[in-house]
């Protein structure tokens, strides 16, 4: 079955414009390739694919060397707001971009039912 990205694209926008202090969002691949976009014009959707794969790769590594378990999600916390990243199955990678003025709690639950949605959109 082929991924419907005008689907995935659509779900990120409304994600985006719906989610209160939500500045972008991409749907990546492991191998940090752009499946799905609604990032700011300033940010390159390649390099930060590429980061986001990276970043959860070596999240899982240290978390499995430190003996944590499996990595629910990898927080970067900045003095201009946050990137979130988490594992949206085995076939790709959510990267959520919020500012400072976020609600961290409420934010998680909107990740938590937005990977819900692109679950049943990639598989």
């Amino acid at each position: 079955m082929a991924i419907n990205t005008e689907k995935l694209n659509s779900l990120l926008q409304n994600f985006v414009s719906a989610t209160n202090d939500v500045q972008g969002a991409a749907l990546v691949t492991p191998d940090g390739l752009p499946l799905a976009t609604s990032l700011p014009s300033s940010i390159d959707e390649e390099r930060t694919a590429a980061m986001s794969a990276a970043m959860l790769s070596l999240g899982e590594r240290i978390s499995t060397e430190f003996a944590r378990g499996d990595v629910d999600r990898i927080f970067v916390e900045g003095n201009k707001g946050y990137g979130i990243l988490t594992s949206c199955g085995e076939d790709a990678v959510f990267l959520v971009l919020a500012s400072q003025a976020a609600k961290q709690g409420l934010l998680m639950l909107e990740i938590k039912r937005a990977l819900g949605e692109l679950k049943l959109l990639l598989n």
